[in-house]
């Protein structure tokens, strides 16, 4: 479980980096986002280390490539505490990224991932996404590599 305060704190940096973004304020998101980095890095290795935080991180990164290792890094501590609600997120999230950068393969592997762990989560409209996303991508051969 994500320590309290360290859930208010990037649960917070996330609302004003989507406020920031929204606006158009690049300062203000850069700085943001550099606090939101700050935290991952304090935290790294510790007994605070989440995949929440790692997640959120690069949920806001928008470098794909960076955003990718970003969301590695949080799927290692995802599986470190069985966080099966993380990884069907991430597993989701990188999958979109990889479908963006062309890399339908290991979107596709990535989805079955998500889906796998998704077996147990209550987050119906999570299944679903994964689900669905599964099945587009399923549907083109050339890309997927079927």
């Amino acid at each position: 479980m994500i320590n309290t305060k360290i859930y208010k704190a990037v649960y917070g940096l996330a609302e004003g980096l989507v406020e920031a973004d929204r606006k158009g304020d690049s300062a203000e998101f850069l700085s943001l986002y550099g606090r939101l980095e700050a935290i991952c890095l304090d935290n790294d290795g510790t007994d605070k280390d989440h995949p929440e935080q790692w997640e959120t991180l690069a949920d806001f990164t928008e470098d794909l490539e960076a955003a990718l290792v970003i969301y590695e890094k949080a799927r290692e501590r995802a599986l470190a505490i069985n966080a099966k609600d993380h990884l069907s997120s991430i597993g989701l999230s990188m999958a979109k990224l990889q479908v963006d950068l062309g890399h339908y393969q290991a979107a596709m592997k990535n989805l079955e991932k998500a889906k796998v762990a998704a077996n147990t989560i209550e987050d119906k409209a999570l299944k679903a996404e994964i689900d669905g996303f599964l099945e587009r991508l399923s549907m083109e051969p050339e890309k997927s590599g079927l």
